[in-house]
């Protein structure tokens, strides 16, 4: 099974149209002198334009720049918009001129990369998942432009990127040369994006064989190793630094003929879509995987499933289908696709979505060009640019059509052009129109999704006869001629898809379709982000869960209470169900609790008090920080040496033997006092806790939680230094309360 090149497929019309056309305004209104900026700095030439700022100036510098080469490859390739190729090829450019003053073959744009990169190569390494001597994520980072050089490449030809590209990996190459395997693993806890599959995609670009040994060298063995033995290692793990490597796996494990890596991104595949992902294709919340049989963490939290989590399991969900030539994994595709990538851009403004809750009665955060560079805006920049990439796929002959997108393929040659139609999913069908210069014999196959029922088929007004079933190609084998038109028609059913914990929060599905409901647009604070740290997460209220709405009779009931307005809009009482992807700048309900009449007063009452102690704890907490968890620790400038995080009874943790500090925000000096928790006993003479460098007394220790009074002020730097090497308690939670 071979993927069509994205210059081979058009968009034509539909709600991915908008989104491509939304996403190019978009990366237009991003400047590339300032995305280079980083470069320049690091490479000591005059800068054309400051850098921009957010996560740009703030540790991740250059990332954003990686990702925008693989979107103008990717965007030019689906348009032919010349302005995106000029752009390119002025980036590449750019870098190579950075390439050469740097004169070793790096190119980068982490701040003071180079002794970094020096310390490193002595083999001077203390790292935790996101800290690597105290960078925040650089090889991620670098990652980023190792991928977009290749896009660069790869879609669009440009010889300059392969020759960067080359380079730096030359130079990666020699920088861990020195170093033993245990050192190259210790590095590889931090999180480090796929540069596994890179240096895979370099050896498939050169033949030389050296990058796929490093491709091996760098894969990840406290995360490969398990996924071999078939054990499930994942919960409490950070989702988007998983599934990367995962990619990369596959990727070597293809090359080299090694089934069994291939098995285990297979095993990692199911786990993650069957056991770990919600209706709409996402998972995490907090970006960390939760426990398989628990999803309450989710449902509460304002951070759920990370819109990077998906553009990665969508890349890794290609490569099987690809490299296994099973349809079956499009299922997924299909769902994740629609659900959850079309929905986190809003389709009129613009902008890109980090978090998206499953949380009743709360809403997205939407980025803007001038202030927002999250991981997320980087991904989201190419998401929206590759739609056509596997509407349809081909064998050596024959032709497969796998999405109902509206859009023409252009397969030239095979003097073949195809032009599908459909105004799905609000109509069940799609026309499919062949365009040939003479009549020929090949293989038209229509993908059976596993959600379709009572499927027609007609060709040129008559009916077909077909075998297939669900999760299976349809195949017509015949002499096809010029004009010929196939109708491909069908049911599509609304059932309840329960959360994988087997609890009893489901969500309407259609056929692919989630459905939802807005259910008001009160306190959207911060819906369009500013350019602070945290400015993905959403500000606004959260409303109690007790006061969401709920399915309440007898199950065989639920879905029989819609009545239907069209195909795919539903009233239910008060509500309008719609599909997910059309809800935006409001708040939603994509969860429902199904509760019987009897099961319904005690639960809510239940949930009453439960929620209660949740959001009078949050409204008397003026900053927190989730210690051991990526976001919250980079959004409050963690530093720390000998340290370690994990995660244990259902909480993330961090200890140290030297220290560990954490700049923390005390706006209008409202805060108090500071609690710290931990999971262990805790012995205050093994550590001293300091604000602003002056130590603090301990106002009191009582269930393993500490209370400090705090001074009179707005921003301070919290740290914690253990005293003698003696290992410090696991340190989980840290508020400043009023």
């Amino acid at each position: 099974m071979q993927p069509f090149k994205l210059q081979e497929v058009k968009l034509t019309d539909g709600v991915f149209k908008n989104a491509q056309d939304v996403d190019q305004k978009y990366i237009l209104e991003l400047n590339p002198d300032k995305l280079l900026a980083p470069y320049l700095i690091d490479a000591g030439i005059p800068l054309k334009a400051t850098r921009y700022g957010n996560w740009e100036s703030s540790g991740l510098d250059g990332h954003i720049a990686g990702h925008y080469l693989s979107a103008l490859a990717m965007l030019y390739a689906s348009t032919g918009n010349t302005e995106l190729k000029t752009r390119l090829d002025y980036m590449v450019n750019e870098l190579a001129l950075c390439q050469a003053k740097n004169g070793n073959g790096y190119v980068g744009g982490i701040p003071d990369g180079k002794v970094f990169w020096d310390r490193i190569h002595k083999g001077d390494i203390d790292g935790s998942t996101f800290g690597l001597n105290n960078t925040w994520v650089p090889i991620y980072n670098i990652h980023k432009l190792f991928a977009g050089l290749r896009d660069a490449y790869e879609i669009t030809g440009n010889e300059q990127a392969k020759k960067v590209l080359i380079g730096l990996g030359d130079w990666f190459i020699e920088l861990i040369k020195p170093l033993s395997t245990e050192q190259i693993q210790q590095i590889l806890n931090t999180e480090h994006g796929g540069i596994n599959e890179t240096f895979a995609d370099l050896y498939i670009i050169t033949k030389e064989k050296k990058y796929l040994e490093a491709a091996q060298k760098l894969s990840h063995l406290k995360l490969l190793n398990p996924l071999l033995e078939k054990e499930d290692k994942l919960t409490g793990l950070h989702a988007n630094t998983q599934i990367p490597k995962v990619i990369g796996y596959e990727k070597i494990g293809h090359l080299t003929n090694n089934t069994a890596w291939e098995h285990a991104a297979d095993y990692f595949w199911h786990n993650v879509t069957e056991k770990r992902s919600v209706a709409f294709g996402g998972n995490s919340v907090r970006e960390h995987f939760n426990p398989t049989n628990d999803f309450k963490q989710m449902l509460e939290s304002n951070q759920g499933p990370e819109t990077c989590n998906t553009y990665n399991m969508l890349r890794l969900t290609k490569a099987l289908f690809l490299d296994n030539n099973d349809v079956s994994y499009l299922d997924f595709y299909e769902r994740a696709l629609y659900n959850h990538i079309l929905s986190t851009e809003e389709p009129e403004k613009g902008g890109f979505v980090y978090f998206t809750p499953i949380r009743p009665n709360h809403y997205r955060v939407y980025s803007q060009p001038e202030t927002s560079m999250w991981c997320c805006v980087g991904s989201g920049l190419e998401n929206h640019t590759k739609y056509g990439e596997l509407i349809y796929s081909h064998s050596q002959n024959d032709v497969f059509v796998n999405l109902f997108i509206p859009s023409e393929l252009s397969w030239k040659e095979k003097g073949l052009q195809l032009i599908q139609t459909n105004n799905f999913p609000n109509e069940n069908a799609t026309e499919l129109v062949l365009k040939l210069k003479k009549s020929k014999n090949f293989s038209l196959n229509i993908r059976y999704p596993n959600w379709a029922t009572n499927v027609k088929i007609f060709v040129n007004g008559k009916s077909q006869v077909f075998t297939g079933n669900p999760s299976q190609y349809i195949n017509l084998n015949r002499k096809w001629k010029n004009g010929d038109k196939i109708s491909f028609q069908f049911n599509m059913e609304t059932k309840l898809e329960y959360l994988p914990d087997g609890s009893n929060w489901a969500a309407f599905v259609r056929g692919p379709i989630v459905l939802a409901a807005k259910t008001s647009t009160n306190d959207l604070t911060g819906l369009f982000a500013d350019d602070s740290r945290m400015g993905h997460e959403t500000k606004g209220k959260l409303y109690p869960l007790n006061e969401a709405y709920a399915l309440v009779d007898d199950a065989k009931n639920y879905v029989s209470k819609l009545v239907s307005i069209d195909n795919m809009d539903f009233k239910l009482d008060s509500l309008t169900l719609q599909p997910f992807y059309k809800i935006h700048d409001a708040r939603y309900q994509m969860y429902f609790q199904t509760l019987t009449n009897n099961e319904y007063i005690n639960q809510i009452e239940n949930q009453k008090q439960h929620e209660a102690a949740i959001l009078a704890l949050e409204a008397i907490t003026v900053d927190k920080i989730n210690c051991g968890e990526q976001q919250p620790e980079v959004d409050h400038q963690y530093k720390g040496e000998q340290s370690n995080s994990g995660y244990d009874d259902e909480k993330f943790w961090r200890t140290t033997r030297s220290y560990i500090s954490y700049q923390l925000q005390n706006k209008n000096k409202a805060g108090k006092y500071i609690e710290i928790n931990t999971l262990n006993d805790i012995n205050p003479e093994n550590f001293e806790i300091t604000i602003n460098g002056n130590e603090v007394k301990i106002n009191s220790i009582e269930d393993k939680t500490i209370k400090i009074q705090i001074p009179e002020q707005a921003n301070f730097q919290l740290k914690i230094t253990a005293k003698n090497k003696i290992l410090t308690p696991r340190f989980y939670q840290i508020r400043i309360l009023k």
